[in-house]
């Protein structure tokens, strides 16, 4: 059963509040170095997995995309991106990427910001999209670093007495497979795969890895938001550009 989280009107609504502060870990960290490795996307075909709102969706349109096509598993996430973003060649659709199909060698990109660690089955996942990448087409995602979904307990940062950082724990980092955690409601179901895992799936279905970055916040971004600058002791998020080949 493909967990629907987003469709949950408690979560929805914090998410929502949560993506519309100017200064978030979005908006700050992961996106900016997600633009970085955007391929050209002039006159080519783009398939945007997890689309939520449609912002990416929308910006392949703006730099001349042929056609996108934006899929969530979500309705309130389609609704919004509909909502937002009109285009002849902009289409959304409300589907898992699990029962969607994708002819063969038809898409120039696939994109996929913070959706792939919902997904069970990431070698799956990975072996559906090197089928329907063209060759020398472009997969670009980010996920959440294996670091940050690795230990069971959740037991994150700790403090010492006076609530200052002392570390980060990591652990059961071997142990792959669904994780559980309290984000904004409790049971929030997020799947966990080392490194190696996440490299060597893209490597074994024929997609040459480009480029990896493990997101760091500059000194304006923590002046904008001070507090993330614990991202300088433990990367939230893991972004990766492959190229079939």
């Amino acid at each position: 059963m493909k967990q629907n989280i987003y469709d949950n009107n408690d979560f929805f609504e914090q998410y929502k509040a949560l993506r519309a502060q100017e200064h978030n870990y979005n908006n700050l960290l992961e996106k900016p170095n997600f633009f970085t490795l955007m391929p050209d996307v002039k006159d080519k075909v783009v398939l945007d997995i997890g689309c939520g709102m449609g912002d990416f969706a929308a910006i392949c349109m703006e730099r001349g995309a042929k056609h996108v096509t934006g899929i969530d598993i979500s309705t309130n996430m389609i609704a919004m991106a509909r909502s937002l973003y009109t285009d002849a060649n902009l289409n959304f659709k409300q589907v898992p990427f699990e029962d969607f199909t994708v002819p063969a060698a038809s898409i120039d990109l696939i994109s996929s910001s913070l959706a792939f660690h919902y997904i069970a089955d990431f070698s799956q996942l990975i072996e559906k999209i090197s089928l329907a990448l063209r060759m020398d087409g472009i997969l670009l995602f980010s996920i959440q670093h294996p670091i940050v979904t690795a230990s069971k307990a959740q037991t994150g940062w700790c403090l010492d007495e006076h609530k200052n950082l002392v570390h980060y724990a990591v652990d059961d980092y071997h142990s792959e497979g669904l994780r559980k955690l309290d984000w904004f409601v409790e049971g929030v179901e997020m799947y966990h795969h080392t490194l190696s895992t996440l490299v060597n799936t893209l490597i074994e279905h024929g997609l040459q890895i480009e480029k990896i970055i493990e997101p760091k916040p500059t000194e304006e971004a923590i002046k904008q938001l001070p507090k993330i600058q614990k991202e300088l002791r433990r990367p939230s998020f893991l972004i990766v550009r492959a190229r079939k080949v």
